[in-house]
């Protein structure tokens, strides 16, 4: 059997197992001193670097949207009744006045007709009415000259008058009656005229297109049932969401492009006509329209846009690709390159736009020269560099390890 180490010996032998660790690590610890780390002053880091340019940047904000139809407007038929006609359909141009869809209307021309036919009669009244009047205001002047002679009395001239404003009574109300059939003749021709479904708009462009049909000929309609949709495609509409980051940055106004993956590389210019007074409560986002023009009507309510606004534009500035920042100690920078030295020296920086794969330097001012744009997360805060021109037929030394920078 063997024997059971007794404590004393794991003691023993756990600290002669930390003696040659620690011993180990500083052989490391030298060794790495010696050679140089990536970039250390040791093995040079192959690179990619690129020119810092002066130009000009656009502070954009970029938000996805959908195009809605500036108006869009339901035609409906004011009384009921069959449909008889329908003179468009999807897609058609209408125009302003335009007549759309015919009723049957039967029915509402036998109302005129019996409309007409009570008017005449009437009017007739009115006629029989006033030849009435007029023969009792003669009556009663007779009856006051008689009166006036002594020859009638007083009860016979009383009588008289009460005649003759009887007969002003009926004769106001033979002209009530012609006024009141008047307006229900106007009233029929009115629902005639209902039968005719035409389209009708003061403000917008001229033309316009029917975007859905909502039922076929020969259907049996109810009054405000929908027959067609009209919207207006120039100007279109594109309506964005933004939160509050950006609220606040928008005005009306304001220009923005807009652009959609059925047309790669076309942009259509816009600018915001309409911001909402609220952020919705569930979403925290506030509503955007964004007026866009359409002169060819390639843009269609419904499709799925993005929206770019421009907040600022600056010229002159400095700038390098965004691929060149870096971080060491959690200090944004970029690493310059000392093309005579070989060399590459992490400056820190102060950020501004972004755009396009491109980043402007605020500060420092008025730098100039090369950065590194590729391999610079295995240099440290500086360290020598192998660059392309002079790279040729070298290999970068394998190191898997970062060299203690942040990339």
């Amino acid at each position: 059997m063997m024997k059971k180490p007794t404590r004393k010996n794991v003691v023993l032998i756990a600290g002669a197992a930390l003696v040659a660790v620690f011993l180990g690590w500083k052989i490391y610890q030298k060794a790495k001193s010696e050679a140089g780390g990536p970039g250390a002053g040791g093995v040079a880091v192959a690179v990619e670097v690129a020119a810092i340019e002066r130009g000009a940047m656009r502070d954009l904000g970029s938000h996805t949207g959908t195009l809605m139809a500036k108006t869009r407007v339901t035609v409906s038929p004011k009384i009921a009744g069959r449909l008889n006609r329908l003179l468009v359909d999807i897609g058609d141009p209408v125009r302003s006045g335009q007549l759309l869809a015919v009723l049957e209307d039967d029915e509402y021309r036998q109302q005129v007709i019996q409309a007409e036919a009570d008017l005449r009669v009437a009017k007739a009244n009115l006629e029989e009415a006033g030849s009435s009047l007029t023969m009792q205001e003669r009556n009663l002047e007779r009856a006051r000259a008689l009166h006036q002679s002594g020859i009638q009395s007083d009860a016979q001239l009383d009588q008289v008058t009460a005649a003759h404003e009887s007969q002003q009574a009926r004769f106001h109300v033979a002209e009530a009656q012609v006024a009141n059939r008047e307006a229900a003749l106007e009233s029929a021709r009115v629902r005639l005229a209902y039968t005719r479904i035409s389209a009708s708009w003061e403000r917008g462009r001229p033309v316009r297109y029917v975007g859905e049909r909502f039922v076929d000929e020969g259907v049996l309609l109810a009054a405000n049932t929908p027959i067609l949709s009209v919207i207006e495609l120039q100007p279109i509409t594109a309506v964005i969401h933004v939160t509050d980051r950006e609220y606040f940055r928008l005005k009306t106004g304001q220009k923005a492009m807009v652009s959609g993956s059925a047309f790669p590389g076309k942009t259509f210019s816009g600018r915001i006509v309409r911001i909402a007074p609220l952020l919705q409560e569930a979403s925290r986002q506030a509503r955007v329209e964004i007026e866009v023009d359409n002169p060819e009507s390639l843009l269609k309510p419904g499709m799925f846009v993005n929206a770019q606004i421009e907040f600022a534009r600056r010229a002159g500035v400095t700038v390098v690709p965004y691929n060149a920042l870096a971080k060491r100690g959690g200090q944004p920078g970029i690493f310059m390159v000392d093309e005579a030295g070989q060399m590459a020296r992490f400056i820190p920086v102060r950020t501004g736009i972004v755009e396009g794969g491109r980043v402007e330097i605020l500060e420092p001012k008025d730098v100039s020269g090369r950065v590194v744009v590729l391999g610079h997360y295995l240099l440290e805060t500086e360290g020598r560099i192998i660059l392309p021109e002079s790279g040729a037929g070298q290999k970068p030394a394998a190191s898997g390890k970062n060299a203690g920078g942040e990339k």
